[in-house]
């Protein structure tokens, strides 16, 4: 498959050139101070490409510059996709959203919940209810992360070898009777926290489909899709195009870091963070949610699910601001955002900090790389990078500010 392409003028798809090049400018400075690598950002509106740039190095030592067909490690833009790889199960009646996920898991038959105390005295009650495959969908189960410290139950998932999520050398079913020997953090569907959910999730894939995670998507997804690039690692075909992965130095400036996925079938298939694509794949991915589910005939998924996956399903209504300041790597600020199914989803443009459109809905990775998709506006973005930052950074922020400028108004004809 060929890389991603400008497929129509700016000015034909309702887009300032002349911002266009300011946007460019800006991140171009932030890769001459040392701040990024190099990048490349894409807008399509109507499903044509209007603007594709790239900047930098994919690799500094080697010299080598970001190219349009560049592979980048998206982390958490997985989430979506394995959201889609569990719609498909939910639309053939295999697999529903409402199912206790111990009724495919059973190492979650008997939840227990965090009834207070220190990591080294947790109390602990039987859950009031199960845990739903649409908890996993919408980060309400009560799972967390090892990383947040910033609850016991967080230190419960360091001391079980879950600082990174995953035991060294666990597959994901190992992995996932881990995750359900701990307590929850609050009762399933009562509250939100951006968890390990979406591995479970990928684990639910795999029992109901019958197939790894990787091949299920491979095949209901990627390929149907035109995804030739999109998987759960590198070939060595494709190693020589994967970016380098950078993590900020303390002080300032950037360094290189490990990064995942490597060369190989990896023992663990995250559904949480596991993939590399190319910006035309993830392009790809991005049309067919703004197409409500097909794309170039091949249709996934009916309009009614990609709606519903697009849809605020936090505790009543609220946004994320109502869950407290969580360490999470969404774009800038949580007031009038809500949340879907492994995605946020604009439900107040009035109340967000940055310039926004009712009903847009994305995620971004934790290497910097983000993507939206405004249907009101036939608008999707991607921005690709491989910075893993020490602190917030105002790189999403500063992306929604400057896209939002260039639109002159709807895509004309």
């Amino acid at each position: 498959m060929a890389p991603l392409r400008e497929e129509v003028e700016p000015a034909e798809a309702g887009l300032d050139p002349r911002v266009l090049e300011r946007l460019d400018r800006h991140f171009a400075r932030f890769v001459d101070e040392g701040r990024l690598p190099g990048f490349l950002v894409s807008i399509a509106r109507g499903g044509r490409v209007a603007h594709l740039a790239t900047h930098g190095s994919r690799d500094i030592a080697a010299g080598l510059p970001v190219e349009p067909d560049t592979l980048w490690r998206v982390y958490s833009m997985t989430k979506p996709v394995t959201a889609v790889a569990a719609l498909l199960l939910v639309e053939e009646g295999r697999l529903s959203l409402d199912d206790p996920v111990a009724d495919h898991l059973p190492a979650f038959a008997e939840p227990r919940v965090y009834a207070g105390g220190s990591a080294d005295d947790v109390r602990t009650r039987p859950a009031a209810g199960p845990i739903l495959v649409r908890h996993l969908l919408t980060h309400t189960s009560g799972l967390t992360f090892g990383f947040y410290h910033s609850h016991p139950v967080d230190a419960l998932y360091r001391r079980a070898g879950l600082e990174s999520s995953v035991p060294p050398g666990a597959d994901l079913a190992e992995t996932i009777e881990v995750y359900a020997s701990l307590p929850l953090q609050f009762e399933p569907g009562t509250e939100w926290n951006y968890s390990v959910a979406s591995n479970v999730l990928g684990r639910v894939i795999e029992v109901v489909s019958g197939r790894p995670l990787d091949a299920f998507c491979a095949e209901r997804i990627f390929g149907p899709l035109g995804m030739t690039d999109a998987g759960f690692h590198v070939t060595d075909e494709q190693a020589p195009r994967l970016s380098e992965m950078y993590g900020e130095k303390e002080g300032g400036g950037i360094e290189p870091i490990p990064g995942l996925p490597l060369r190989g079938r990896p023992r663990f298939l995250s559904g949480s963070g596991g993939m590399v694509c190319s910006a035309h794949d993830y392009h790809r991915f991005m049309e067919l949610l703004r197409r409500r589910g097909e794309l170039d005939g091949v249709r996934l998924l009916s309009p009614q699910s990609v709606d519903l996956m697009s849809r605020n399903h936090l505790p009543g209504g609220a946004d994320l601001r109502a869950f407290g300041s969580r360490p999470v790597h969404d774009e800038p600020g949580n007031e009038g955002m809500g949340f879907g199914f492994n995605c946020s989803v604009v439900i107040d443009p009035s109340r967000t900090q940055v310039p926004s459109g009712l009903g847009a809905f994305g995620w971004s990775g934790v290497a910097t790389t983000t993507f939206w998709v405004d249907p009101g506006r036939d608008l999707t973005v991607q921005f690709m990078t491989q910075v893993r930052p020490r602190t917030s950074h105002t790189v999403f922020k500063d992306l929604k500010r400057l896209v939002h400028e260039a639109l002159t108004g709807p895509v004309p004809g």
